[in-house]
């Protein structure tokens, strides 16, 4: 039913070695870019929080107890991994009778760095992107394969797939929403139903995206593609393809785009759309399911440019850093450079 994230096509080549991810939580760091600045004025606060070997869902909800709110009135823009430092925004109504005193939360790795006034609540997604700095352990890369195998994807981007964390461990996450579509599982609870519905639609956009990869056609225009103006949501088609579009993707400006599936058809044309459609046929109910639950056709730039990327070699390995918007994988960038093994769960 579903290609592992393994498996998945490479664009550059073959990895350059393999190392060892988060051996340490202190291996894997990444910090949450705003993309705005706090109001510094307002009835909420804004929360400048790093965590160590703790994920965002238990951060929110021990941020809530030591501020004496509901949990459902704390926000923030997105989630992050358990094993890593990762530094992001929170949000919560401003306390009327008391400053809470973060500093209790200190013993179990989560450290408010800064308080600011703000006058609304952080919502999902309101944020502009990570930036990454990651320590691949016992990588032992040729330094002149590196540099060609980075400078490619500076030029060109990687394949924007999204990561495996997505799926739930074993793609779990897809086996529920199988079973959800053919009426196996009746009522979840609205979280565990949005968890599956955004696998099931993140699955048919790889296996899209891995059959583009394949053919070699994954950073150009196709005539009927959708293409997606650079760092912004909006797309349009391109029924004919000219010089223009051509050296637009290029230059990184447009990037073609696969399907987030959901009621209606897709709004790509021609051999894209036969592609699209295709990939969906090979799951039955999926299309179906994913309109009877009342998602929209939706789509994602097939590339995610990497400008930034860099490293750095250590006794001990590679570091890397580059950064990245928001919804992108740091796994689609790691797995164009080399195969890896987990240091501890996830």
């Amino acid at each position: 039913m579903r290609t592992p994230f393994h498996q998945l096509p490479r664009a550059h080549g073959l990895a350059l070695g393999s190392g060892r991810l988060r051996v340490e939580p202190t291996d894997f760091v990444v910090d949450e870019q705003l993309g705005f600045a706090p109001d510094g004025e307002g009835d909420h606060l804004l929360l400048w929080v790093r965590k160590t070997d703790t994920n965002t869902e238990w951060a929110a909800r021990r941020l809530a107890e030591v501020a004496g709110i509901a949990q459902q009135d704390l926000g923030y823009a997105g989630l992050k991994d358990r094993r890593a430092v990762t530094s992001q925004w929170f949000s919560l109504p401003r306390p009327r009778d008391r400053d809470p005193d973060w500093s209790v939360l200190a013993a179990e790795g989560i450290e408010v760095l800064a308080v600011h006034a703000h006058r609304r609540k952080l919502r999902r997604g309101s944020l502009a992107g990570n930036r990454f700095r990651i320590l691949v352990r016992e990588w032992a890369v040729d330094r002149d394969q590196l540099a060609d195998r980075g400078a490619a994807i500076r030029l060109k981007g990687v394949p924007n797939y999204f990561g495996e964390q997505r799926f739930g461990r074993d793609g779990a996450n897809l086996a529920r929403a199988d079973a959800l579509f053919h009426g196996a599982i009746r009522r979840p609870s609205r979280h565990q139903q949005g968890l599956w519905l955004s696998a099931a639609r993140s699955q048919i956009f790889n296996d899209v995206l891995a059959e583009r990869v394949q053919r070699g056609d994954w950073d150009q225009p196709l005539p009927g593609d959708c293409l997606n103006l650079a760092g912004s949501h909006s797309f349009f088609p391109a029924e004919a393809i000219d010089a223009t579009l051509i050296e637009r993707c290029v230059r990184l400006d447009l990037h073609p785009t696969g399907p987030l599936w959901g009621r209606g058809d897709p709004p790509t044309g021609g051999a894209v759309r036969t592609l699209e459609e295709a990939v969906v046929a090979g799951l039955p109910g999926w299309s179906a399911g994913l309109a009877r639950f009342g998602l929209e056709q939706e789509r994602r730039a097939l590339r995610l440019p990497v400008p930034d990327l860099a490293w750095v070699q250590a006794e001990n390995g590679c570091e890397l850093t580059f950064q990245l918007p928001a919804g992108a994988y740091a796994t689609a960038v790691l797995r164009e450079l080399l195969e890896w093994t987990q240091g501890g769960d996830l």
